[in-house]
């Protein structure tokens, strides 16, 4: 029941970042992958308003549709997402939650008005998904500017930093994992008791 599930959002056409997607997630978080595409609904997310895609919406749908096997949930978008308070996010995730979302919209260099970079812009998605991931595993965002888990607020911050987690945040993630697999055996042994319901809270989104 440790499971992070991969989900693409929406018409993502391209799939050529699942393999290393999984690859870093297992590398990163020793956690196995599994792909797969859940019935969402996108035009529940939509803004008219704004032309943009609410990311708290994505993640409910994401989080409601997380199979029982499942202990975080990794939805990879390419919209353009928002939250109420901000012009655009990159990504979005539940501190200390079940789930989490990164765009690949503002990820393209054609969005930039720059030459097409298919290896730039996968390493922009890790970087983000990793990024979301340890939100979900109760990591706030850090201040060495190397570390994955620093602040984003343009693609430039995301080039700057590397893919990986300073040695702070990389103990708290070991942390993290290690009580998501507690929960998880926990729940195991609930439900082989026949009393189990499983559920997730909601905490505050990062």
């Amino acid at each position: 029941m440790d499971y992070v599930y991969i989900v693409p959002v929406g018409s993502i056409r391209d799939d050529f970042w699942v393999e290393p997607l999984e690859h870093a997630v297992m590398r990163t978080f020793g956690l196995k992958t599994r792909y797969r595409r859940f019935d969402l609904d996108l035009a529940r997310a939509y803004d008219a308003r704004r032309g943009q895609y609410d990311s708290a919406e994505i993640l409910r749908q994401l989080i409601a549709a997380l199979p029982p096997d499942g202990c975080r949930v990794l939805g990879v978008a390419d919209v353009d997402l928002f939250i109420p308070i901000l012009t655009f996010v990159f990504g979005e995730a539940q501190l200390n939650g079940a789930g989490s979302v990164a765009s690949l919209h503002r990820l393209h260099n054609e969005y930039y008005g720059l030459p097409r970079d298919k290896h730039l812009m996968l390493e922009r998605l890790l970087k983000e998904a990793l990024h979301e991931l340890g939100h979900t595993f109760g990591l706030i965002h850090c201040h060495d500017p190397r570390c994955v888990l620093r602040s984003s607020t343009y693609v430039e911050d995301i080039d700057q930093k590397s893919a990986e987690f300073c040695e702070a945040c990389r103990e708290k993630v070991r942390a993290g994992v290690a009580a998501c697999r507690r929960q998880a055996r926990s729940a195991a042994g609930k439900t082989n008791r026949g009393n189990a319901v499983r559920s997730y809270d909601v905490p505050p989104i990062v």
